[in-house]
């Protein structure tokens, strides 16, 4: 082959390639057009769902108290008051977008201590690892920042609160006749610790009096 045609092949094959449509990646693919009601019906469902779960977990905490798992109240109501936090920094967001934030909730299904940490568990999980990054990328699609923000915070403390359920249910029969114990929580972002050994938030970097002691 000449030096002239092995210059036009090359030429052709260059052309090729830039018009050939490739197939996207994992993750190219799973990242979500813009859709700024997508993003409003999904603070709706994160509304519905942290209100909920401040009612389940206040029911739950009563359940531990008359099991006599008072560490284990202590750290529902904890978590309570977070998700209460969670629903009200989500509603505000709604209303910002001309929406109006809606809950329906149920009376919760109260079983055994042990029983509802469990679910307690399963539910936070599914939020850390499922709900809050859907939302979180639907956002990031639609340059929302108010809702990227309220999504980050609700998934990092459900984070914590899923590491602390599980550590409940590895210690339980320890836990039986314990008292109520002190948890603290963030009324910016419902961050839940045990101890305040820092000068702000770990999650939104508020100051620390910005935390709530919750027995």
């Amino acid at each position: 082959m000449s030096t002239k045609s092995r210059r036009l092949t090359t030429l052709v094959i260059a052309a090729a390639l830039v018009v050939m449509p490739f197939p996207l990646t994992t993750a190219q693919a799973a990242v979500p057009a813009a859709d700024p009601a997508q993003t409003l019906a999904n603070l709706l469902a994160a509304y519905d769902g942290e209100s909920n779960a401040h009612a389940r977990y206040a029911a739950f905490a009563e359940k531990a108290d008359a099991e006599g798992y008072g560490q284990v109240a202590s750290l529902f109501r904890a978590a309570s008051r977070a998700e209460e936090i969670h629903a009200a920094n989500h509603a505000v967001v709604i209303r910002a977008m001309g929406g109006e934030p809606k809950a329906e909730v149920l009376t919760p299904d109260v079983g055994a201590t042990r029983d509802n940490l469990t679910t307690a568990v399963a539910g936070e999980t599914y939020e850390r690892d499922t709900m809050y990054p859907e939302f979180l990328a639907q956002a990031r699609a639609d340059r929302n920042r108010d809702a990227m923000q309220t999504f980050n915070y609700a998934k990092t403390a459900e984070a914590h609160h899923a590491q602390l359920y599980q550590q409940a249910i590895d210690q339980l029969a320890s836990l039986e006749g314990s008292p109520a114990v002190t948890y603290y929580v963030c009324t910016v972002c419902g961050e839940t610790v045990v101890k305040l050994d820092f000068a702000k938030c770990p999650s939104c970097f508020s100051p620390r009096e910005k935390y709530v002691r919750v027995v």
